[in-house]
């Protein structure tokens, strides 16, 4: 039986109305799919970044703007393509005749949310400029560095469907992501409400007229879902399965240390959202596809009965759970 030990909580109550406010919107943009919504606000939550591998018209834009407006930051949008040139993410240093210096015109990476269309489209080159940005929030320019935003977040989308003329994300670019989504079809319901909203609206949310969290209310959420408690038997739980996926016969590049911490952060993200202060193994075994999806090297192309494989081979411990 699980026992109790004295943590402080996580002040969940105080944000409860702004997270309910900010999924209700993104289920508004992104009709019928609210087990999505809730994995997204983990990623967002847990100070990550996201990969959406989809088809095309499905809603990743419409949902990015959603973010972007519901936590009242900037969105940009760059569509990838072969001749995208890495300064067109990161910004350049232009030269000023009136100064007789160079000014710097920041690039997209200097929004809130931005949205990186069809990324395996750019080259090599160009998506590398996204590794500093994503993994340090900053970028360097002619050996200036940049700040960029702390609540900096990247969605970038693939299409899985078209291969020709397109460059697969290496793996220590797909490990800079905390999560991978497929948003999927939405079911005949679904769809009929979107043609009736599309009436009035036009398919845009219409939760607020402005933004629904306050100035610096997401980096707080952040700082909290870092503090989350984790019972030291579940982390050693997580260490064991991390270590299962590096032997695992039917995977060729197991979980790093780096993505084990990923994985306990989407875990305490996902506590958070249902309004919790501690982590249980349901939360690590619920982000577990998404997780390790997008940074295991499977053999096969379905990754989900290898993760399945994984959670049912590694027993569940009792572990602490606070008062």
């Amino acid at each position: 039986m699980n026992t109790a030990v004295a943590t402080p909580s996580a002040p969940t109550d105080r944000h409860a109305d702004a997270i309910d406010r900010l999924r209700r919107l993104l289920n508004t943009s992104l009709c019928g799919k609210s087990t999505v919504v809730d994995q997204v606000l983990i990623c967002l939550f847990s100070h990550g970044h996201l990969l959406l591998e989809d088809k095309p018209g499905l809603g990743k834009t419409t949902l990015a703007k959603a973010i972007a407006k519901g936590i009242g930051g900037r969105f940009a949008r760059v569509q990838c393509t072969p001749d995208l040139l890495p300064s067109d993410i990161t910004g350049f240093n232009l030269f000023n005749q009136k100064t007789q210096d160079f000014d710097f015109r920041p690039g997209p990476v200097f929004s809130e949310v931005m949205l990186a269309d069809e990324i395996n489209r750019a080259t090599p080159r160009t998506q590398s400029a996204l590794l500093e940005a994503m993994a340090e929030r900053q970028v360097t320019v002619d050996a200036i560095q940049h700040r960029l935003a702390d609540e900096f977040f990247v969605i970038a989308t693939q299409n899985p469907t078209e291969q020709h003329g397109t460059y697969p994300l290496p793996e220590a670019q797909l490990d800079r992501f905390a999560m991978k989504l497929s948003i999927g079809y939405p079911d005949p319901s679904a769809e009929m409400e979107l043609l009736k909203a599309a009436r009035e609206s036009e398919g845009e949310a219409s939760e607020s007229d402005g933004p629904i969290f306050d100035e610096g209310q997401l980096r707080q959420i952040q700082n909290e879902v870092a503090s989350l408690y984790v019972d030291e038997k579940l982390q050693d739980y997580l260490v064991r399965l991390a270590a299962e996926t590096r032997s695992h016969p039917h995977i060729v590049l197991g979980l790093s240390p780096r993505g084990m911490l990923t994985w306990q952060r989407a875990a305490q993200s996902r506590a958070f959202l249902n309004h919790r202060s501690f982590v249980t193994p349901d939360d690590i075994q619920d982000v577990a596809e998404p997780v390790l999806s997008v940074r295991l090297g499977i053999d096969h192309e379905d990754p989900l009965p290898t993760i399945r494989e994984i959670l049912e081979t590694i027993s569940v411990p009792e572990y602490t759970v606070p008062e």
